[in-house]
């Protein structure tokens, strides 16, 4: 159906978390797609449904072996089911690996876009030229997450900057791109004063949200109760973000499974 990709421009916002999280309240289920470069988080926070670790070579690296090989690509075959329910699509465990994948990133791309459902793709620090470029390329839509300081605010234009043009930002059938902070969600002049700095740059963006900045509770999630992670301020704020990040492809938005 739909793929999204989401980035950070400069240090650790949150993107992985917040991704996992937002897929667990995405309305119809969701993929999750770990493509930071760098090395994902996906197998080594989660596990399977008999509580074991997931399986590394089964995800990015065998679905780009696939693709290498000149194979149909079929996403459900590289998939694992973690223990809450989600699906994931497991990433690399070291850079080299990413190197391996290279050739077929344009490829594997289309191959997220094209799976029956939605694809939450988490391509971790983003910079112009980075082998996950093709993806952000490829994506119905483009969701960037970055704190509400003045150097990380300074990256962010600079990323939207060098993807102007790639993404035809702001023109007729271009790219939708959406920025959510992480900060006070009370804090509705920061989005709005983000929105604005990006505007005079010429980068036309969709303020999505504040993420609550509530190191604690991440810290502390898979150990919280359901109940718990529900009446969490970061969880709450995800809510409403899930529900404007599906509005930037103009899908018609449900209530959050858990909302």
């Amino acid at each position: 159906m739909s793929l999204y990709a989401f980035a950070s421009a400069k240090g650790s916002p949150g993107v992985s978390h917040a991704v996992a999280e937002l897929a667990r309240l995405w309305a119809g289920g969701s993929v999750v797609a770990d493509l930071d470069p760098v090395g994902g988080d996906v197998m080594l926070v989660q596990r399977d449904q008999d509580g074991d670790p997931l399986n590394a070579d089964t995800g990015l690296v065998s679905l780009g072996a696939a693709l290498r090989g000149g194979k149909s690509a079929d996403l459900n075959e590289h998939l694992q089911t973690t223990a809450d329910g989600t699906q994931v699509l497991v990433g690399v465990s070291t850079p080299v690996q990413v190197h391996a994948i290279g050739p077929v990133w344009s490829h594997l791309a289309e191959a997220l876009r094209s799976w029956s459902g939605d694809v939450l793709a988490d391509v971790g620090r983003f910079e112009v030229g980075s082998p996950t470029q093709p993806v952000l390329e490829t994506a119905d839509a483009v969701v960037f997450v970055a704190r509400d300081d003045l150097p990380s605010l300074a990256h962010l234009r600079d990323r939207l900057q060098g993807l102007r043009e790639p993404l035809n930002i702001g023109r007729m059938g271009g790219t939708p791109v959406g920025v959510a902070l992480v900060g006070d969600p009370r804090d509705q002049r920061a989005l709005a004063d983000t929105v604005r700095l990006l505007a005079s740059a010429g980068i036309t963006v969709t303020g999505l949200g504040t993420i609550a900045d509530d190191p604690r509770a991440v810290a502390d999630w898979w150990a919280l109760s359901p109940r718990a992670r529900r009446r969490s301020l970061y969880q709450r704020s995800l809510v409403d973000i899930a529900a404007r990040v599906r509005e930037l492809t103009g899908v018609p938005v449900a209530a959050p499974e858990e909302a």
